[in-house]
């Protein structure tokens, strides 16, 4: 599998959101493809439909939130917690939502603006290369 292409889910409902995200993961030169969601309820279809191996999850979007496509992932036995990399990059900061977050399923948490360093550092840990 070393050198195989990685497919991201990124989801977001700002397509500037997305861009973000994707010319970060271009500057790492990490091979990905890219599948592109705009609320919870795409990011599940393309899930099932996808073998993905990294999600960045937006919190606040239309149709299906971050928070409760998460919950229904997790619920999920073949997308356990050690099985598929969730990250939420959102701008909610409040220590509330990120022990939400963390505490049904997220791998990780990033808070907008994206700090490049932060970002790079968060996704070195993952070793998804």
């Amino acid at each position: 599998m070393l050198g195989a292409m990685k497919n991201i889910l990124v989801v977001d409902d700002s397509r500037i959101m997305r861009n973000i995200v994707k010319n970060i993961f271009s500057q790492l030169k990490i091979p990905c493809n890219y599948l592109e969601a705009s609320n919870g309820k795409q990011a599940m279809e393309l899930l099932q439909g996808n073998k993905i191996d990294l999600v960045l999850l937006d919190w606040n979007m239309p149709e299906l939130s971050g928070i409760d496509f998460l919950k229904k992932v997790r619920a999920m036995t073949e997308y356990s917690h050690d099985k598929l990399p969730i990250i939420m990059v959102t701008s909610e900061a409040a220590r509330y939502n990120v022990v939400e977050a963390l505490k049904n399923g997220a791998t990780d948490y990033i808070i907008k603006p994206i700090n490049e360093k932060v970002f790079t550092a968060k996704i070195a840990d993952l070793n998804i290369r």
